[in-house]
This record gives C-alpha cells, sequence and structure tokens, in this order.
C-alpha cells in the first residue's frame, strides 16, 4: 500500500515538472524568437505590478466598514425646562435622528428615483452609472467644462458623506466604490438607507430629510406632500442652488423630472404626477430655531456648565454639546423668566429710558463690504416691543437710511446729530419710516431661586442678550450696600444679642492708625441719635446702628459669617459691614435663601439632569442616593427616606430671626412699595455710596429673588435713587406677573424658637396687649431664643407705671372739666425711611 502511494506521488510530481518545463520552454521560445510576445508580457507584468501596487495604496488605511454598526451620528443638544417642554437646542447644524420605519415609503422612492434607482438591486456599486461618470470626467477634463457628474450609487454616498469625505479625485471614487462593496456586506439595504437620509447634506445647515423638512417646510416628513418630497430629493445634488429663490424655475425643472422617473418607475400614478407637477415649490423663509422662552443668559450659562464638563465638539468626548446629543433637563421656568425679563426691563426703561441718545450699539465700517451683510453676521438683534436692531447706511441732514440683517432698507428720521453710517442702533415704525430708539445705558441683572433646593428658576443679565451677552447677574461684580446688613445682624444675634436689644443709633468713630488718623461714620442724610432696638435699625437701615452692632459682635465674627453664607471673603473693616465688599446678584440670593431655609444652604443650579442620545441618565445635581427606591416589590418596612440636602452655615434659629425683622422691613421699613401685595414677604432693600447701585434682594418661603441696576462703568446714578424707589418695585412688578407662582405661605419659626409679645419701640414685653395685622401698631411678636426673651419688669416698673397712668387721667379730668376736649395722639413713627448706603464717609 505504501509503495502504491509512493508511485502515485513520484508520478503526480513528474507530471508537474514535465508540464512546467513545457510551459517555460514554449514562453522561453517566444520570448526569445517573438518581439511582439516580449512587448506584451513585458506590459502586462508591469499592469499586474501597478495594479497591485495601486490596490495596496488604495486599501491601506481605508475605514473600516464594520464601524457604521456602531456608528453614532454628531447630533445637537436639547434643552428642556422645568416642565419637560423643549426651549433650546445647542447645534451648528440641524439634524433631527430618525429610523426607517418613520420615513414615508413615497419619500424614500423619491430619493432612489433622483439618485439610485438600483439601489435595491446592485451590491454597492452601479458600473453603468460609473461608466458614465467616467465619460463625464474624461471629457470635462479635455474641454474643460467643469465638475463632473458623481455616478455614485446612495450607499457609495454614505461612504463619502461618513467615511471619506467629499475630495474631489479619481482616487476618492475609487476608494469610495470599495468601501460601498464592503458597506454592503456589513449593513442591510435598509440600514444603508437609514444612513442615507439621517446623513445627507441638504442646504440651510441641514443633514437630513428631517432636518431640511423643518427648514424648508416647516414640516416634519411625515406631513409632506409628494411635491415636497421630490423637491428634498433633487438637494443632494445642488442644495445652494435648488434651494435659493432665485432659482426657483431650475428647482421646478429638476423637482418634475424626479417626479417623472418615480411615475415611470411605477411608485406613483400619471394623475398623482400631474397633480404634485402643478404646485409651487412652496418653500418657507429661513428662520431661526423657535424656543418656547426668551432665556439667553440662563442658557448661555447651561451651556458654559455644559461645556466645561463635556467639551464642546465631536472630538472632546462622546458627550459633547454641539455633537454628543444631549438632553437636558434645567430648573429654567418660563413664566417666571418672561417676567423677570419684562420686570428689569421696564425698571431699567423708567430709569434710562427717556435719555437721549448716548452711542450707538455697535460700529460697523463701510469698508469692510456691504453694512446689512456685516450686521448679519454679527449676530445682534433686539427683542424688545416692536423694537428692530438696524445699521446707518446712508445720511442726508436729519434723515438717512436704516438697513436690517435681512437685506431690507428704510427711510430712517429724526436722527440725533452724532449718529453716523456705520452706526447698529435700535429702531422702531415710525409712519412710513423708521425712528431712532435709545436702549438704555444703565443696566442689571436679576435672579430668582427656590430657596429649599437651590435650583435657580429665572436669570436676566441685563437689557437683551443679543445686545450684550455679559451676565451681570452671575459675572458682575457689584458692591451690595445694605442688603448685606442682615449677615452683619445674624452675627450680632449669634453673640448674645437679641431683635429687641437696644443699639446706639449715634456716631461712630475709631482710629485706623497714625497714616489714616480717626474715621467716624454717619447715617445716609445725617440724623440720629438715641438708642433704638436692633429690629428698627434693620428696619430703617441706620448705618450707624449697623456700625455698632457689627463692632461689638466682631469684625473677624461678621467677615467669617460672609464668608460662610458665600457672599465673600474680605477683610476685618467696618466698611464691608456697610456692604463695601463686591459680591454678585446670586451670591447675595444664596445667601437671603440660607435665611429663609433656617439656615440650610444648597448649591445654586440651573441644570437638574443631563441625559445622553439614549436617555440615560450620566449626571444629576441631586446625588443623594435612595437605597430601596427602585425594589421590585415593596418589602414592608417604611418608605425610602432622603437625607437632608445643603449645607447648614447659620442657626437655624438665628436664621429665622433675621428673616422675622425682615418681614418689618417690607411692612413698614425700606421696602414699604411691597406691602399691598398682600403676602408674607422678607426682603431688604440696598444703595451704593454715590449712589452707583441700587438693589433689592427678598422673597417667600418658596421663591427668593435678588436684583441690581446701576452702570457697567460704576458712577453716580443721581441722589434720588435708593433700593426701595429704584429696585424694590421691580421686585414687585416681577411678583404681579407671577401671580400663580406665590403660594403665600407663611414663614415657620423652626424649634427652639419663642414667640413674645413686645413693644415695638422701647422692645419691652407685654401682657396686656396682643398684636395686630396694622403695619404701624405698638405690639408685635418677636422671635427669641430660648432665655433671652425680655424679663418680667420690676415691683418698681409696675408702680412706677400705675402712677403715670393715674397722672394721666389726673390731667385728662381737669381738662374735660375746663371743657377742653381730649385727643389721644400715637407717637409718630420714625419718618426718616430713606435707605443707608453702604461704603465709608
Amino acid at each position: 500500500m505504501a509503495d502504491t502511494d509512493l508511485t502515485a506521488a513520484e508520478n503526480f510530481k513528474y507530471r508537474i515538472r514535465r508540464d512546467t518545463s513545457g510551459a517555460a520552454a514554449w514562453f522561453r521560445d517566444n520570448w526569445r524568437g517573438k518581439r511582439w510576445f516580449r512587448w506584451g508580457s513585458s506590459s502586462l507584468g508591469a499592469l499586474l505590478v501597478v495594479s497591485l501596487v495601486g490596490w495596496t495604496v488604495l486599501t491601506s488605511g481605508l475605514p473600516d466598514a464594520r464601524a457604521l454598526l456602531q456608528y453614532e451620528p454628531p447630533l445637537p443638544s436639547v434643552v428642556r425646562g422645568a416642565d419637560g417642554e423643549i426651549v433650546h437646542t445647542y447645534a451648528r447644524e440641524r439634524r433631527v435622528q430618525l429610523q426607517f420605519k418613520d420615513f414615508p415609503a413615497q419619500l424614500v422612492n423619491a430619493y432612489t428615483s433622483a439618485e439610485d434607482e438600483t439601489f435595491w438591486t446592485h451590491g454597492g456599486v452601479d458600473f453603468t452609472g460609473t461608466l458614465n461618470a467616467v465619460f463625464d470626467y474624461a471629457t470635462k477634463k479635455v474641454t474643460g467644462g467643469g465638475r463632473a457628474v458623481g455616478g455614485s450609487t446612495i450607499t457609495q454616498q454614505v461612504a463619502k458623506n461618513i467615511l471619506l469625505g467629499s475630495e474631489y479625485s479619481v482616487t476618492r471614487k475609487l476608494k469610495e466604490m470599495i468601501l460601498a462593496r464592503r458597506i454592503e456586506d456589513v449593513l442591510t439595504k435598509r440600514e444603508i438607507m437609514e444612513l442615507y437620509l439621517n446623513e445627507i447634506p441638504l442646504g440651510r445647515r441641514s443633514f437630513g430629510v428631517q432636518a431640511a423638512s423643518r427648514a424648508y417646510f416647516d414640516k416634519d416628513v411625515g406631513d409632506l406632500d409628494l411635491h415636497e418630497m421630490a423637491f428634498l430629493a433633487i438637494l443632494p445634488k445642488a442644495p445652494e442652488r435648488y434651494g435659493r429663490a432665485a432659482n426657483r424655475d431650475d428647482a421646478i425643472a429638476r423637482r418634475n423630472f424626479v417626479i417623472d422617473v418615480m411615475e415611470e418607475n411605477g411608485h406613483i400614478t400619471a394623475a398623482q404626477a400631474s397633480a404634485a407637477k402643478a404646485q409651487e415649490l412652496g418653500l418657507k423663509r429661513q428662520q431661526p430655531e423657535a424656543r418656547s422662552a426668551d432665556a439667553g443668559y440662563f442658557l448661555e450659562e447651561v451651556r458654559r456648565q455644559l461645556i466645561a464638563r463635556y467639551g464642546e465638539q465631536a472630538e472632546d468626548g462622546p458627550h459633547s454639546v454641539y455633537a454628543g446629543g444631549l438632553w437636558v433637563r434645567t430648573s429654567l421656568d418660563t413664566q417666571m423668566q418672561a417676567a423677570a425679563q419684562k420686570a428689569l426691563r421696564a425698571g431699567l426703561m423708567r430709569f434710562g429710558g427717556g435719555a437721549g441718545w448716548h452711542g450707538p450699539v455697535a460700529t460697523l465700517n463701510p469698508d469692510n463690504g456691504d453694512l446689512t451683510e456685516q450686521l448679519a453676521s454679527s449676530n445682534i438683534g433686539i427683542n424688545y416691543q416692536n423694537w428692530r436692531v438696524g445699521v446707518v447706511t446712508a445720511r442726508n441732514g436729519s434723515s438717512g437710511t436704516i438697513g436690517f440683517a435681512n437685506g431690507d432698507e428704510a427711510p430712517l428720521t429724526g436722527l440725533p446729530d452724532a449718529i453716523k453710517v456705520g452706526d447698529v442702533t435700535a429702531v422702531t415704525p415710525s409712519g412710513n419710516a423708521w425712528a431712532v430708539r435709545t436702549v438704555p445705558e444703565v443696566q442689571g441683572g436679576f435672579l430668582a431661586q427656590d430657596p429649599n433646593t437651590g435650583r435657580i428658576y429665572a436669570m436676566q443679565g441685563g437689557f437683551d442678550f443679543r445686545l450684550s451677552d455679559f451676565n451681570r447677574a452671575t459675572q458682575a461684580q457689584r458692591q451690595p450696600g445694605s442688603t448685606i446688613k442682615p449677615f452683619v445682624y445674624a452675627t450680632g444675634l449669634d453673640q448674645g444679642m437679641t431683635p429687641a436689644t437696644m443699639v446706639p443709633d449715634a456716631t461712630y468713630c475709631y482710629y485706623q492708625g497714625a497714616n489714616l488718623g480717626e474715621k467716624c461714620f454717619r447715617n445716609f442724610g445725617g440724623g440720629g441719635g438715641g438708642e433704638h432696638t436692633m429690629r428698627w435699625g434693620l428696619e430703617q437701615s441706620r448705618n450707624l446702628m449697623m456700625v455698632h452692632i457689627a463692632m461689638d459682635a466682631g469684625m473677624e465674627n461678621v467677615t467669617r459669617t460672609f464668608e460662610r453664607v458665600g457672599i465673600g471673603k474680605y477683610d476685618n473693616y467696618p466698611a464691608f459691614a456697610l456692604g463695601a465688599g463686591e459680591t454678585t446678584v446670586l451670591k447675595m440670593v444664596n445667601a437671603y435663601s440660607s435665611l429663609v431655609n433656617h439656615g440650610l444652604q444648597h448649591n445654586p443650579t440651573v441644570i437638574d439632569y443631563v441625559q445622553d442620545r439614549r436617555g440615560k441618565v450620566i449626571w444629576r445635581a441631586d446625588e443623594r442616593p435612595c437605597t430601596g427606591c427602585n425594589m421590585a416589590e415593596w418589602d414592608g418596612k417604611p418608605m425610602p427616606r432622603l437625607r437632608e440636602q445643603g449645607k447648614q452655615v447659620l442657626d437655624p434659629r438665628t436664621a429665622y430671626q433675621v428673616t422675622h425683622m425682615l418681614e418689618g422691613v417690607v411692612q413698614r421699613g425700606t421696602a414699604t412699595v411691597l406691602r399691598d401685595l398682600n403676602m408674607p414677604l422678607f426682603g431688604k432693600t440696598g444703595t451704593t455710596t454715590g449712589p452707583k447701585e441700587a438693589w433689592f434682594v427678598g422673597g417667600s418661603p418658596d421663591i427668593v429673588a435678588g436684583l441690581y441696576i446701576g452702570f457697567d462703568r460704576p458712577r453716580n446714578m443721581g441722589g434720588w435713587v435708593q433700593g426701595g424707589r429704584v429696585a424694590a418695585p421691580i421686585f414687585k412688578e416681577f411678583v404681579q406677573n407671577t401671580p400663580g407662582k406665590w403660594q403665600g405661605r407663611p414663614f415657620l419659626a423652626p424649634a427652639g424658637v419663642r414667640m413674645v409679645r413686645i413693644d415695638r419701640r422701647s422692645g419691652k414685653r407685654v401682657f396686656d396687649g396682643w398684636p395686630t395685622d396694622e403695619p404701624m401698631a405698638a405690639v408685635i411678636w418677636e422671635a427669641f431664643k430660648p432665655d433671652t426673651e425680655p424679663r418680667r419688669s420690676s415691683r418698681q416698673d409696675e408702680t412706677d407705671q400705675l402712677r403715670d397712668l393715674i397722672l394721666a387721667q389726673l390731667r385728662r379730668s381737669n381738662r374735660n372739666a375746663r371743657g377742653g376736649g381730649d385727643e389721644v395722639r400715637e407717637e409718630a413713627p420714625p419718618t426718616d425711611f430713606a435707605e443707608d448706603q453702604g461704603g465709608l464717609y
């Protein structure tokens, strides 16, 4: 058996040697004897070598078609408000991702008819179309006729758009063909079509048919008519050409061609084709992305935080703002945001709207080209009543021409002397022309927060985000003036004082050293004298009483309180107790939130949680674990309880005592403008040296808001300016415009607080009278920590009071006997309601 096998093997080898030697001999004889054979063989060998090298070059470094199985297209991030409604999208391109089943069948047929009739049958490359493209390319290379037709199948376009790029070369076309064959081996036809319809660039910054449907027709793909589907199908060829009004006739001709092909392919009937071709294009004018709230400052703060956490572009990571497809739930309350914007704008207009034109919003250079095009690219705008922003394109005396970002121009009348060509200004309609309007030079910041969670409801950082993106609610460092005083009082209460403690309202001087000498403080408007309760000093914002309290409590303790509640870190100088340091509206609102929340402070947040493109939560502001919250079945134990969140920055009793005194500021102090709102409110006004800023911070147990107004480059606003006159009315309008948000819930005292009846002026305890709802009532409830309330009067005090009462009755009887009337007058309340100013005098 082995011999037989060996013989067969030797026989096979013999035959191989014989045949090979015969072929070699034949090749050798022909090579030596025939010149044409040598040329042909050399050419064929060279062609094989070149083909091998070319194939190696083309295929080396090609993307792996299997990457499309995990491909995630760049998607914009979507922002939702507190109610779950979409309020904004962070997008530089319009993109919406759909599944194949979401695309209407006729839309798919329109694209195959326009781009790739054999899509459902070819293996990735249509060789007939490729040969036509090669012929067209060669012809145009010779004649210089421009760019050749592509000849690409839909699969090739997917390879180009996602994996290769749009380089115009023969090499790229060959790579595209190789990749197309590989893609067909990896993906199904439906998957390829889904990628194509979601990724194809279609003009107007739109990628994919859903985004384009919205951009051109303001419709979803499921609502498109046949002629609209056919129009979208012509866009891959030349989106910028067919999408322009100037090329309407070309677009209609190309659209009708696609409709005819759809009829030839049996996708539609002749009647449907005829009806579709009779339709106009019906393109909508390009519109900015819609959002339900004009909340530029809030949304920019959200964007800034997202970029800091996840990056901006796709190369920064899978969850980038402009490519990661994030779903962001924010704390934005659209009603409160609109009310904050309206109230702040109204306050700014009251203060500075009547001033003369103080200069342009911006200035454009006519030498840099068309002014209206420059304006369009500048993104400067305004959303206030019927105002528009335009650029002066011509001037002739007191009249001229105004140009707008959309290219329109119109007459401009009543021009200020200083305005010139290139100036960007606000204007309003005036008859058949436009008139210049003045955007207030004074600015301000407003912020509203939930004190129980730290969630920010509204944020307005200026008159209009389109005019200035500097956020004065979070970025402007300003002196808070008297709004800082409650925290000085809190320090005094922690050091043993009470709301009924009598404090001198007298000049306070102290020695600052050999170089500075002695410094003396005074009240706003002068005056002072005597002693008054701490409550009265806070309600009337008395600077001298403030300095006495700060120095008695210890400035090191005062500044420590400022730092603990997050206002700022300052040196131990008395001026900082009067608000001479710098802080922001955000920090002041968050500090006041700790007062109303019994000393518990939360980090202020604008984002509740972030989801990735698939809906998985990847970050949340509230990180408290909830053990057992997601159990499959109830285990019979008590329901899970979340631990308290936040940081205790003040004694709960101290926080309530200050809040209770700040209610008096609204009832009979510097913020009485709010009293007729008839709801439990607390707050404090503030006016800084100059005055340069006017402040108000306050609210309810559920909402705390704060604001300031002032010039961006601080300067005197006018001697009449006070927080109670300028800032508090803005807060009042905010409350009036959000009636459903204010529950009217009273401020509740924490454990360890004793409510005691006292005489409002003297601070002494009262046993024979009861508080009333009258703001100026003599007897009020006051909050005390245990064993700090005023003691009962001594026997001698009671004897003296009885003697005074008997003498008063005797005097009254004598007057009556003489026929005189009896007129009893309550002591007039203090009339110095002017807001004391922070800083040194």
